[in-house]
């Protein structure tokens, strides 16, 4: 290796291994900051945490080595051009494409190496944190219970409530059970003002103490025949304290490392979503199959009115409705819009099933592209940043940090929207996931030439000469 290209390397490896660290260690706490609230003050332990923040920093990896990239290579390109290091190399004979030769080299070293983290670490890191999380859960119970929707974590119960609040986050408000427990529906219904919930650690049982409330009792459920259904009433009550305990042994005793989820597309490998979308789309093929013939068969379309036989051998109106009289007419119309109604309810009922099925399998065909789509970033961002750095000629985190924002979250919010798109089924998956380097590669070519033949961001004198022209000869024709 040459002396040029070791300094060249040495140049961009110290802001690169310094902005990698700052954008990792800023994403991790993002990302931790976000789940803080429901960690924090609730007895969880430090090694859970630490587990919790390496499977993190492995997720957050390949999105934080394209940021690096982008702004490290502003800011070397654009401290040697600050110090006239590029007016030096072209005095001596070296262009701008032999100085970043061995940046590009290494560039697409880190996109093979985001490519490895994208297809192995990553999955494994979704997979290990999605699984802690949800065993932690487990272990405590609490941590499970969301406010606003209806929770079926604790076995043989619904529960509901509006709030969750408290230093310990035990205390709810406006609380809504069912007791499923005897596996018979909601046979006990309990509704409360506020509630409390309490537990301890290694206990088989959690407490719930509710306050200044009413339940209803159903003992019919129990009962076996229909003679008894009628004899045992139903019992309701209000109370101003009442207390059950709930059996979560269960869930507490299970291993923490314990893996339950492991199909998510997320934490598939790329030849496991190779093998995982066709079986996908034949599912849905089936489903839409299975859904066309229901239709089929519930319009009986093989069944129709026959003529009747006093109408054989005369001339019939094109209007078919019209060959018949008026009480068989009413009859059809009867008959086809009942039909249609039953139709058009049963593709209601079916269309979230539909596009359920359809989502899940844009969600896996969109993960296979976007992790080979995503493994390039590093190599166009560069390919952005290195000749803006060199057009600009500024270094430092200064102005290559605003231009580093700027230009990633145009990426990055491109990427996501195209993501979106293909997710909802408005957009090909291949195309969603591409649709950022689409838009991001002619601007990285248009800078790139720009660069190569000295020439700024914008030439303003090619949009004003040609205005400034205009405004002489109008002028000049005054004059004369």
């Amino acid at each position: 290796m040459k002396i040029l290209d070791k300094y060249i390397l040495k140049s961009f490896l110290r802001p690169f291994l310094a902005t990698f660290l700052i954008v990792l260690f800023v994403l991790v706490m993002q990302i931790l900051w976000q789940t803080f609230d429901n960690i924090a003050g609730k007895g969880i332990s430090l090694p859970f945490i630490l587990k919790f923040l390496y499977y993190t920093t492995l997720i957050i990896t390949p999105q934080a080595l394209p940021i690096a990239v982008l702004l490290s290579s502003i800011m070397t390109l654009g401290s040697m051009g600050e110090n006239y290091e590029f007016a030096a190399a072209k005095s001596a004979g070296i262009s701008l494409q032999r100085l970043v030769r061995p940046l590009v080299y290494f560039t697409l070293l880190l996109s093979l190496i985001n490519f490895f983290f994208l297809n192995n670490i990553y999955p494994y890191a979704m997979l290990k944190q999605a699984n802690l999380y949800l065993n932690i859960k487990k272990k405590k119970p609490a941590l499970a219970l969301v406010a606003g929707s209806f929770n079926s974590d604790l076995p043989g119960y619904q529960i509901k409530f509006d709030k969750k609040y408290g230093e310990e986050e035990n205390l709810l408000e406006k609380v809504l059970i069912y007791d499923l427990t005897l596996g018979k529906g909601n046979q006990k219904v309990i509704t409360a003002k506020s509630g409390k919930i309490l537990s301890t650690e290694g206990s088989r049982y959690m407490t719930f103490i509710l306050y200044d409330g009413h339940y209803y009792e159903e003992y019919a459920k129990t009962a076996k025949t229909s003679k008894k259904r009628k004899k045992m009433p139903a019992s309701n009550a209000t109370f101003k304290e009442y207390q059950f305990n709930i059996d979560i042994s269960e869930l507490s005793g299970e291993d923490i490392d314990k893996v339950h989820v492991t199909n998510n597309y997320r934490m598939l490998s790329i030849k496991q979503l190779k093998d995982t979308i066709p079986k996908i789309k034949t599912r849905y093929s089936d489903h839409l199959e299975l859904r066309s013939k229901n239709i089929y068969v519930s319009a009986n379309v093989k069944s129709l009115y026959k003529y009747p036989d006093s109408l054989i051998n005369h001339k019939l109106s094109d209007t078919i409705i019209n060959n018949f009289n008026l009480d068989k007419q009413i009859t059809i119309l009867g008959a086809a819009t009942s039909k249609a109604e039953r139709i058009l309810s049963s593709l209601k009922n079916n269309m979230n099933t539909v596009k359920y099925s359809r989502k899940t399998l844009n969600f896996f065909d969109t993960e296979y592209y976007n992790r080979f789509a995503f493994s390039l970033s590093c190599l166009i961002l560069f390919f952005i940043g290195a000749p803006l750095g060199s057009i600009i000629r500024k270094g430092g985190f200064g102005l290559p940090m605003i231009l580093a924002i700027a230009i990633y979250v145009i990426y990055f919010f491109s990427n996501t929207f195209g993501k979106n798109l293909a997710e909802e089924s408005s957009i090909s998956a291949f195309l969603g996931s591409w649709i950022a380097a689409m838009i991001m590669t002619p601007i990285a070519i248009l800078l790139t030439r720009r660069a190569t033949k000295d020439k700024g961001v914008f030439n303003f004198d090619s949009f004003v000469r040609p205005i400034i022209t205009i405004f002489k000869k109008l002028f000049s024709k005054k004059e004369a």
